[in-house]
């Protein structure tokens, strides 16, 4: 069965697996605890035969239905995994059982796209689900650390690829939240082919998609728009929030550190509020439009995806300034001198749940 075929199989099962009454999934659970012959379709209904995996790399893997699991990702709940009978790789992404469904829909929502990683199959266990998403060649964060920065011919083919992602789940009323490199995954060894890996934090609109009002304050604070950092309820574009953390994606490749840094948590929101920052004069006046047209304060005044999908530094030639002095952007003072490079993984903290009026 061709990858496409076998995409299209699986889409058809995820949208069964997510219209199954809950009762009948635990009757299956009970019935099914034996892994079913190899399949390129989805596995709905199958045990896992050890433990969950745990965090040490020196472990022998973790057998879940028909795969062997490895070493878990950074800070995140992501693992490689074999198939045991095929030996075909993949990325296994592993979800809390209790609301699995609401975390998987938006695959069934917006279909297959090039720039998405699409599920490969589900393995239900007793306590988690198990998600089995294509192999990859590492992320956008690992990258761009590696090469300190990108040029903007490079950075233009990648950033057009990760925006056509966010453009298609928009428009199928899907906004992702928490945003970031790290969620951009190499499809090829080349390093030419993006895509955007595990729909787990994003919200699905209901009814009307042009309502994309948002309460609740989630993402990481290097990547979060400063509209998230108001007390109280207030509500807040969610698309708009993604095209912040879009345009602080794109400063980070072509910089090659964040717009926004600081050590405390306070000073760094603080910058963001004030939604101040620093760009190099090296910087082509079209790249630096590009990423003025996401980094803007008020939401409402930020580009959508579809309109910066024509704007001339993705659609035209790419022209470079050598400059070694910097401007500065609105009333910025300079950013912060630390580099991007030399931060640890601060950049996956979680944004704190506003509660001041709950």
């Amino acid at each position: 069965m061709s990858m496409s075929a076998a995409t299209h199989s699986s889409h058809l099962c995820l949208k069964r697996l997510l219209n199954e009454p809950r009762d009948n999934l635990l009757k299956w659970k009970r019935a099914r605890l034996v892994p079913p012959p190899p399949s390129t379709s989805l596995s709905p209904c199958l045990g896992p035969t050890s433990p969950t995996p745990k965090d040490s790399p020196s472990q022998s893997p973790s057998r879940v239905g028909s795969y062997l699991l490895y070493g878990r990702s950074e800070r995140e709940e992501t693992f490689r995994a074999v198939h045991v009978h095929t030996k075909q790789q993949y990325t296994c992404q592993v979800l809390p059982l209790r609301c699995y469904q609401e975390r998987l829909a938006a695959y069934a929502q917006i279909g297959n796209h090039d720039n998405v990683c699409g599920i490969l199959d589900v393995v239900i266990g007793e306590e988690s689900v198990y998600v089995f998403l294509p192999n990859h060649h590492g992320d956008m964060h690992a990258y761009v650390r590696s090469r300190k920065r990108l040029g903007e011919e490079e950075a233009g083919l990648l950033f057009q690829q990760m925006l056509n992602a966010v453009v298609h789940c928009h428009h199928h009323g899907v906004v992702l939240r928490d945003l970031k490199l790290r969620r951009f995954v190499f499809m090829d060894k080349f390093r030419t082919r993006v895509a955007l890996l595990g729909l787990n934090d994003c919200v699905l609109l209901h009814g009307n998609h042009d309502d994309d009002s948002l309460s609740d304050r989630h993402g990481c604070p290097a990547y979060v728009g400063p509209e998230l950092l108001t007390n109280g309820n207030t509500c807040y574009s969610g698309r708009a929030a993604d095209m912040w953390s879009l345009g602080v994606s794109l400063y980070t490749m072509l910089i090659g550190r964040y717009p926004f840094q600081d050590t405390q948590p306070a000073a760094l929101f603080a910058k963001i509020r004030r939604g101040a920052y620093s760009l190099p004069e090296w910087l082509s006046p079209r790249a630096k439009c590009v990423i003025g047209c996401m980094l803007r304060k008020s939401p409402t005044e930020r580009l959508t995806g579809r309109e910066l999908l024509m704007h001339p530094w993705l659609t035209s030639p790419r022209t470079h300034h050598h400059h070694a002095t910097k401007t500065q952007h609105s009333h910025s003072s300079p950013a912060a001198p630390a580099s991007f490079n030399q931060h640890d993984d601060s950049d996956d903290q979680v944004v704190p749940t506003w509660t001041e009026n709950k």
